[in-house]
């Protein structure tokens, strides 16, 4: 009987090692979740001794409008970034035009620069959107888009599409040519060979993108901190922590609330993930 090479026994060993070590994380918040401040203290990592639902009840009576907002947001911005980034990956990919390789190679150089370079501008830039918040058309006397959605969904917008656009373009570059020109042939424009025929042969692009931008967004915190002050339009990422210290001593409705808050992610992926695979794989190897 053949047996298994060490090598190939060594290697399973250490997959399933890292595996363990990135699900220690969650086994160990869903154990915490139902310890209370005294097991916290004297058996951090022992079963709890009970369980306590309670803990999750009240977590979620606090927390369920956050999750709301965070996904009505994170939907809003990823559907927007799919429908810019496949029409911009067409244009790039299919149309030629003047630049369009330079001004390409622009939009990739926006992905170097870290976020937290662009707060300052992107914050005066909201605050100082034209006709928006009491302001006038020179962007002045008023607070813009502060304190609103839109503070969230536009930058989210302009930022998020850059990496779709690099996606979709890669993709759309391995259509074969004689698919298009048949289809111009036959007398379709652009956007119906977009919409007809190229769009639909993109499913596992459509599904990275948006996996990749709804997670992103959903987990975001500084940005919706810094823009958002009205409780009842704030994210689940800031709602969190003001759980936290709004008075709430206990440890333990704390760690189900980031059990809570984690369930909308688990259940995206777990959706999509075969199809998430299949477009990172598709559209970022050309």
């Amino acid at each position: 009987m053949k047996t298994r090479p060490l090598p190939g026994l060594l290697i399973a060993a250490v997959l399933v090692g890292l595996a363990g070590l990135a699900l220690l994380p969650m086994v160990m918040t869903l154990n915490l979740s139902q310890k209370d401040s005294g097991e916290f203290i004297h058996s951090l990592w022992r079963l709890p001794r009970g369980l306590h639902p309670e803990f999750y009840r009240e977590a979620g009576k606090h927390l369920w409008r956050y999750m709301i907002n965070s996904i009505l947001v994170a939907a809003s911005i990823a559907s927007g970034v799919l429908v810019l980034s496949a029409v911009s990956g067409y244009a790039f990919a299919r149309l030629r035009f003047p630049g369009r390789d330079t001004f390409f190679g622009l939009l990739l150089s926006l992905l170097f620069i870290p976020g937290i370079l662009t707060l300052v501008p992107m914050y005066l830039w909201v605050k100082e959107f034209p006709l928006a918040g009491g302001n006038d058309v020179f962007g002045q006397g008023g607070s813009g888009l502060l304190n609103s959605w839109w503070a969230l969904i536009l930058p989210g917008w302009a930022w998020g599409q850059l990496f779709g656009i690099f996606m979709f373009r890669s993709f759309f570059q391995k259509v074969p040519e004689e698919l298009i020109e048949s289809a111009r042939l036959e007398g379709a424009g652009e956007l119906r060979i977009l919409w007809s025929i190229v769009l639909p042969l993109s499913r596992p692009v459509f599904a990275a993108v948006a996996m990749m931008q709804f997670i992103g967004v959903y987990n975001d915190y500084v940005w919706p901190l810094v823009t958002i002050s009205d409780p009842a339009k704030q994210v689940f990422g800031v709602g969190i922590t003001r759980f936290v210290s709004d008075g709430n001593l206990e440890l333990g409705p704390m760690m189900a609330g980031y059990v809570i808050g984690a369930l909308p992610l688990v259940v995206v992926f777990a959706l999509g993930m075969r199809h998430y695979i299949a477009g990172v794989t598709q559209g970022a190897i050309k």
